[in-house]
């Protein structure tokens, strides 16, 4: 049987923690966090994760799954989402997706390109030929193996340079080889719609996302990435410390910048990331576009999941940050 996965999503900051709270007073749903920057131990406050009262309220998956050293890519979310909605469906409740990163949604809605596993005792030795060359050298090396992967590449994208070496040295065959197989759907008994929370005022939005990474640093944001900057096996490259709103507070702790520099280009990188959610937003189909500034916006939420989801036995997937 076919069934309807509802997506309500939303750039940062748009009130789609609120919405999903909402719903959760009205319908048995449990949620599957869908943010590449809440799945890291030790990054609570920078990250908005939901408080331990909202934790209780309502189950909440792949949360805390990773240390700030280690990685977790798109592929991993589709793999372990499609997994935990047939899961939470089989207990009788609903599955919620929940989170910002566009990214994830993506790889969970078109299907997965199947690429060769990881391989720790190439990706050593590539990190150690990096070492000695450099990671421009690397990225040279990878032009003459596969132009067409290397070219959207910057030179010093260290992780997907790696990667595409590794699955060459690998496979005998290059990643835009790779890439051209058609991908395999996760949940291809599932059809996608988007609720997509949207500010009709692109200014309302961004005084928001600065109210709100004010308050961040008001709650301790800058002490919580002060504990991170002091761990030796953290750095700039990683993921984590990329996050928006890390990366520049670390810069700030590295002697780069002033506070209030740091400050002033986290709340900039925010908008960005803002606008980049809703232009992906808007180019999807079956899309359901709600003002966020609404009043009734909430209510609109409601509305919209119980159309779609009453007697039919749906999955719904929620967007948040």
């Amino acid at each position: 049987m076919s069934r309807t996965l509802i997506c309500l999503a939303g750039p940062t900051a748009s009130g789609k923690s609120a919405a999903v709270m909402a719903l959760a007073e009205r319908w048995p749903i449990e949620i599957i966090v869908m943010d590449s920057a809440t799945i890291y131990r030790d990054m609570n406050i920078g990250t908005a994760k939901p408080s331990a009262d909202e934790q209780a309220r309502v189950p909440h998956h792949l949360l805390d799954i990773r240390d700030p050293a280690q990685t977790y890519s798109a592929a991993e979310f589709a793999q372990d989402a499609a997994r935990l909605t047939r899961e939470i469906t089989q207990r009788g409740r609903i599955p919620v997706l929940c989170g910002g990163t566009m990214l994830y949604y993506k790889a969970l809605r078109e299907g997965l390109h199947i690429l060769p596993a990881a391989d720790p005792v190439l990706r050593a030795a590539i990190d150690e030929e990096a070492h000695e060359r450099g990671w421009p050298a690397m990225h040279a090396q990878l032009m003459l193996i596969d132009p067409q992967t290397a070219t959207r590449l910057a030179p010093n994208d260290s992780q997907r340079v790696q990667r595409a070496i590794e699955i060459w040295r690998a496979s005998g065959r290059t990643m835009s080889d790779w890439l051209r197989d058609a991908p395999q759907a996760l949940l291809p008994e599932h059809r996608f719609i988007t609720l997509s929370l949207e500010p009709t005022e692109r200014s309302w939005l961004h005084a928001r996302i600065a109210v709100r990474y004010t308050a961040m640093l008001r709650d301790g944001l800058l002490d919580e990435v002060r504990a991170l900057h002091q761990r030796p096996d953290l750095h700039p490259k990683l993921p984590a410390v990329r996050c928006v709103g890390y990366r520049q507070l670390w810069d700030y702790l590295d002697g780069q910048c002033r506070l209030e520099q740091a400050t002033e280009q986290a709340i900039a990188a925010t908008r960005q990331l803002a606008k980049r959610q809703i232009t992906w937003l808007r180019s999807l189909d079956n899309r359901q576009a709600i003002d966020c500034q609404s009043k009734t916006a909430s209510a609109q939420i409601i509305d919209a999941f119980a159309l779609h989801h009453n007697g039919l036995g749906h999955a719904i997937a929620l967007f948040d940050d």
